[in-house]
């Protein structure tokens, strides 16, 4: 019976590696969506930007695959509470990837729009500078997901507050250009969308980061973040910001 047991245990972990193995791989996927469609949009790079487009199917399929594998394991394997929080962790891990593989996509679409438009000054800038910080956001939540380190989840959350700044300095400068000139109205809407969903990719590495909090401590992170997006309440500009497609 022993031996029984240590070969359900030992068949149990190998799972478990296997599913923390391709969450990894599809957050260095992710981590490369991110940074070419960042530089698709800098360049305007059309090429580029289709292979962010097709690539995005790979990020599909390891969600797919990690969620039928999750759910196997819990089926055949029941896993202990703590095990458990694990896998519950992996799969909205996996989830939150997953959109931000799509909002990755979305950017990628709107290399096309904006070769055809004139530049805006100063926002190429600020743009790859979110990116980048998001990247490294995601970088460092799936490291603390790995070192079960809850300090430095917490610091990806507090890192946000950033990302959302530099995003409400953007929509302040594109309604200015836009009140100057109309004929910035076009290209300063679609850099809107993409600061919006550059944005939104925080968010969701903001939810890696709580579910690696939770899953190292038990607890999700004491006091609810104060979103620093302020533009949806604001009544010069009543556009909804989703991710519309181009």
């Amino acid at each position: 019976m022993h031996e029984m047991n240590q070969h359900i245990a030992s068949a149990f972990d190998r799972d478990l590696e296997g599913i923390q193995a391709q969450i990894m791989k599809m957050g260095g996927l992710v981590e490369t969506a991110i940074r070419d469609a960042a530089k698709s949009l800098e360049t305007r790079d059309e090429e580029l930007a289709e292979q962010v487009r097709a690539g995005d199917a790979a990020i599909d399929a390891l969600e797919e695959r990690l969620s039928d594998e999750a759910a196997r394991v819990i089926a055949l394997r029941a896993p202990t509470a703590i095990d458990l929080r694990v896998i519950l962790s992996v799969m909205r891990m996996s989830a939150n990837l997953e959109r931000i593989g799509d909002l990755s996509k979305n950017l990628a679409k709107r290399t096309g729009v904006l070769v055809q438009l004139q530049p805006i000054e100063g926002s190429s800038t600020t743009l790859r500078r979110m990116a980048r910080d998001v990247e490294l956001m995601l970088k460092d939540a799936l490291d603390s997901y790995i070192q079960r380190d809850a300090e430095l989840a917490l610091d990806v959350i507090n890192r946000d507050a950033d990302v959302d700044q530099m995003y409400n300095t953007l929509f302040r400068e594109f309604l200015t250009f836009m009140l100057e000139d109309p004929r910035n109205i076009t290209a300063c809407m679609h850099l809107h969308f993409i600061a919006k969903n550059i944005e939104r990719m925080g968010d969701h590495v903001t939810s890696i980061a709580e579910q690696v909090v939770f899953l190292v401590t038990g607890e999700k992170p004491g006091e609810p973040r104060q979103k620093g997006d302020r533009t949806s309440s604001d009544p010069r500009y009543s556009v909804q910001a989703g991710d519309p497609e181009v």
